[in-house]
């Protein structure tokens, strides 16, 4: 069982195990460039349809209609601004620790299936 060759963003050696046949893991591995970047498409096309997303998005524009017609008050606004903002976020780190939950189930299944081999 060999490690993946490539190099991460903080400029360490990957962790991951090489796919059979190939010197990278399935996330680094070139010849999948293209599944990923549909997979990471259709991740980020799904989140901007999520509840929580498109019910922030619309009361921001119903806040800036507001601001702009004068029937809220900017300071009042800015802060409405800044919980939304945090609301975002809040909703960003659910879906990464969500997302990394789903990737050690997989990566809890890979090992599983490597031992049986």
């Amino acid at each position: 069982m060999r490690g993946c060759s490539a190099i991460t963003a903080n400029g360490e050696r990957c962790r991951g195990i090489a796919a059979t046949g190939s010197d990278y893991c399935p996330a680094h591995d070139p010849a999948r460039a293209e599944e990923r970047s549909r997979a990471a498409s259709k991740a980020a096309k799904s989140l901007a349809r999520t509840p929580e997303i498109t019910r922030i998005k619309s009361l921001l524009k119903d806040l800036h209609e507001a601001v702009l017609e004068g029937r809220v008050d900017r300071s009042a606004a800015a802060v409405a601004n800044q919980i939304a903002n945090t609301q975002l976020r809040a909703v960003e780190v659910e879906r990464r620790v969500r997302e990394q939950d789903d990737l050690e189930i997989r990566l809890d299944e890979l090992e599983g299936l490597l031992e049986e081999a």
